[in-house]
């Protein structure tokens, strides 16, 4: 039977790993266009990160403002940037921090003090960006935040849950680095007269 809780040093790659799939969820956010866009037919808004776009029921090209002339788009990009190159910085010290064969276990939990600090970059920007979105842009028929404002979201979320592994990750050093030795029972046969 094989076991992978954290008394698997094997298992030490499923932190790193799923911050590296924030990255991913981080990077479609920061480059996808769907932060809002219409949500029926005829489709006439659409908006990143970066600008606005908007067009006519029967006009095929886009008509897009730079959201950058905001103060606030440049708030919200520089604060879910900024949360997203320290993400990038905690991965690469995640996957040294688990390659040394002697884990430092205060690095890691260093590593989650800054994932706390991402989360709050992160959910900075994507607080101010519908609020000010919504209040300062003129938006046409009905609207809703998709697919590329939800995979920020779901970077922040992961993020979370990866920070509060690598703060509690120090209290199990013994499981995780193997330094625990079994425990074996030992039953006389007077005691449990079923073995005979």
């Amino acid at each position: 039977m094989v076991v992978c809780g954290l008394a698997c040093w094997r298992c030490r790659w499923l932190l790193p790993l799923l911050l590296g799939l924030a990255i991913i969820m981080g990077i479609i956010a920061l480059a996808g266009r769907g932060w809002l866009e219409s949500e029926s037919q005829p489709y006439v808004q659409q908006a990143s990160l970066w600008e606005s776009c908007t067009r006519g029921e029967e006009d095929l090209n886009w008509s897009c403002e730079s959201l950058m002339d905001y103060g606030w788009g440049r708030a919200a990009a520089a604060t879910y940037l900024v949360g997203f190159v320290i993400l990038v910085i905690c991965f690469a010290l995640a996957v040294i921090a688990f390659s040394v064969e002697i884990l430092r276990f205060n690095f890691v939990r260093g590593i989650g003090g800054l994932l706390f600090v991402v989360a709050a970059f992160q959910i900075i920007g994507l607080v101010i960006y519908p609020v000010k979105f919504t209040e300062e842009i003129p938006l046409t028929g009905d609207n809703m935040f998709s697919w590329a404002y939800g995979f920020g979201w779901a970077s922040t979320v992961v993020v979370i849950g990866c920070a509060f592994f690598f703060c509690c990750l120090p209290n199990w050093e013994d499981e995780v680095l193997g330094n625990i030795k079994p425990t074996y029972y030992y039953s006389s046969p007077e005691r449990a007269p079923y073995l005979n």
